[in-house]
């Protein structure tokens, strides 16, 4: 098939640039949703399951561009991205969905780069697993121009669950998978931590787990008092204070130690209450950590 007939014959088309499994869950999303879907690699052997499906597998990500109105990138960064799409010359009306990972910054600059190229620029993020995508349970956030968003969103809502537009800048999804994944990350080296100690307690792992499961429980409410109190700059310890943080990390690291286990993850976070608490807020709720963390708070302590 050469060039033209690939072009002539899929548009408009869905491409999908990189086949890890969030870009091959994407794809198959897309050929479920009777889209005509071309996708492209740099390792082609990851399109076969997806070419017996029904996609088309472009030689080269030039070819797939061409080929469809969007074109939604799923890679291991930006810097990839633009690599990939830089041989593009006459870019066509298709418009560029990035769903790579990255900090707001590289959005914004990615979104730069694509203007200067005429391009139609939107930045995305992925919120759930790879095994939700074209399920009700895929969430995806989207920011950039408006009207690309609503002229691309048929297409986009195939990948399932809840497409939601935050808005004209573009940075602003980028922004929101950052400081997700900052919570999950802390989140699931304090759990790694816990069962270390547990282990090294001797207790039984199925029973510490049901008690775990609902330490995470108090989590929703927490986000709910952090958000509230931020926002009115009032921080009100009704339910618990750093100062009382700050005994209670002291006593898990000394256990920890007793054990043999690493406490850095602990000392970090004691350093962070105890310049909290020296700095005067240790009435405070927790959800002060979150205003002294910032660097302009830096300077008032």
């Amino acid at each position: 098939m050469t060039d033209n007939n690939l072009e002539n014959e899929l548009r408009p088309a869905i491409a999908i640039l990189g086949l890890g499994p969030m870009g091959q869950a994407l794809a198959a999303a897309a050929i479920a949703g009777g889209h005509p879907t071309v996708v492209w690699n740099r390792t082609p052997d990851k399109a076969r399951a997806l070419v017996a499906q029904g996609a088309v597998l472009a030689p080269t990500a030039v070819d797939a561009v061409r080929a469809a109105s969007i074109t939604v990138a799923c890679m291991i960064d930006y810097d990839a991205v633009r690599a990939s799409v830089a041989d593009v010359t006459d870019w066509p009306t298709c418009t560029l969905v990035n769903l790579s990972s990255g900090h707001a910054g590289e959005a914004r600059a990615m979104a730069g780069w694509a203007a200067q190229r005429g391009i139609g620029y939107l930045d995305g993020a992925i919120l759930t697993p790879a095994t939700t995508i074209g399920t009700r349970a895929a969430t995806i956030l989207y920011s950039g121009p408006r009207s690309l968003f609503d002229r691309g969103r048929t297409l986009l809502e195939t990948f399932g669950g809840t497409s939601i537009y935050l808005g004209d800048d573009v940075g602003t999804g980028a922004a929101y998978e950052m400081a997700l994944l900052d919570l999950f990350t802390m989140a699931v080296g304090g759990l790694a931590h816990a069962f270390a100690l547990a282990v090294a307690e001797g207790i039984e792992l199925a029973a510490f787990a049901r008690f775990a499961k609902g330490i995470g429980g108090l989590l929703p409410d927490m986000a709910d008092r952090f958000a509230d109190q931020l926002a009115a700059g009032r921080f009100p310890a009704d339910v618990s204070s750093i100062a009382s943080a700050n005994s209670a990390v002291a006593h898990v690291s000394a256990a920890a130690a007793a054990r043999g286990i690493d406490t850095a993850p602990l000392e970090a976070v004691q350093r962070i209450i105890g310049r909290a608490a020296a700095a005067g807020h240790g009435g405070d709720s927790y959800a002060r950590l979150a205003q002294f963390l910032a660097k302009a708070d830096h300077a008032d302590a």
